[in-house]
């Protein structure tokens, strides 16, 4: 499947990469139909609207930069998503324009049932984690401007 992007023009994706959004997300509910387009050689990917090539997200795995990040998913959502065993978590990304600032979504992770192909935004009520985590540390900001990373 061909599909326009504002970032890269059109793209062929998979239809295993091609999500369902029953509900649309938080203020795009009229968007269905994402694509999970993997930033080749990073740990980000795009969420990408199949229909509205200006409308993407940048997501990453929260467990990369949060090894102990973890939530329970309310058996409402295990019903939408259709979980049985396989389920992929993502926080959305906001770059800011010094990148040492960027911050992901603890909040309200992209949750992707991979066998169905379904997903869903979910807020998680009663949580302290933060709409506004940042991803760098001040310990990886040093390594990477030394070189580290």
């Amino acid at each position: 499947m061909h599909i326009q992007t504002s970032m890269w023009g059109e793209v062929e994706v998979q239809e295993k990469d091609v999500y369902q959004f029953p509900k649309g997300l938080p203020g795009f509910e009229e968007e269905t139909e994402f694509a999970l387009i993997p930033w080749e050689d990073t740990p980000f990917s795009y969420l990408q609207s199949v229909r509205e090539k200006d409308l993407s997200f940048l997501l990453v795995s929260p467990f990369t930069f949060v090894p102990n990040y973890s939530f329970e998913l309310s058996e409402v959502d295990k019903e939408e998503l259709e979980i049985v065993e396989q389920v992929s978590v993502y926080s959305m990304v906001t770059i800011h324009s010094q990148t040492n600032k960027s911050t992901m979504n603890l909040l309200a992770p992209v949750v992707l049932n991979p066998e169905q192909r379904l997903g869903k935004q979910v807020v998680l009520h009663q949580s302290l984690y933060e709409t506004r985590h940042l991803i760098w540390t001040e310990d990886e900001e040093d390594k990477s401007v030394k070189g580290g990373v």
